[in-house]
């Protein structure tokens, strides 16, 4: 599947209190916290802001090239296929000349309220985060608003450049687990 992605974060937030705040607005959990893995590799010719990610989410396993065009809400375009196994598929991988710049690791728990997708991502070294995902930009905003997220608090930066915000070169770490 290509496609645009719509999507925002607001970041350093307490996971037990967004789960409160997307209750109160009539959200549903729909996954437990889950731990995450992927691969992240280089295309070939490697492009500044386009990479290959083979990620298992312990409900699908999925690769996809994604592009950053920009750090606007629509900023993001991403193809994606789903794939039977993580280790069959990082196995093709190496074949077909790709190797892993690096392994990451994230726990995630995943929420809907109305058309939006919640996702609270905690990642190894950061503190959580909150990631809003819907078909188009007026859904994103509209769940922010209706978890009282002001607009300013929203951004639409990677997870590298969130990691930045840190003063942590995430490229730069070919292994990134929790402990």
């Amino acid at each position: 599947m290509a496609g645009i992605e719509f999507e925002a974060k607001t970041l350093d937030v307490d996971p037990a209190k967004i789960a409160l705040l997307i209750a109160d607005a009539g959200g549903t959990c729909i996954s437990r916290p889950r731990l995450m893995r992927r691969y992240v590799y280089d295309t070939i010719p490697a492009v500044t802001g386009r990479w290959v990610r083979l990620r298992d989410t312990c409900d699908e396993v999925t690769l996809c090239v994604k592009q950053i065009s920009s750090d606007a809400v629509d900023g993001t375009h991403e193809t994606e296929v789903t794939v039977s196994s993580f280790e069959e598929a990082a196995a093709l991988l190496q074949l077909v000349g790709l190797t892993p710049r690096s392994y990451q690791e994230n726990r995630r728990t995943s929420y809907t309220l109305g058309a939006a997708r919640l996702e609270v991502d905690e990642w190894p070294r950061i503190p959580p985060y909150l990631e809003i995902e819907a078909d188009d930009a007026a859904q994103v905003r509209t769940a922010a608003t209706a978890l009282g997220i002001d607009h300013t608090q929203l951004t639409s930066i990677n997870t590298v450049k969130v990691y930045g915000r840190y003063g942590i070169d995430l490229e730069s770490i070919a292994d990134l687990r929790f402990e």
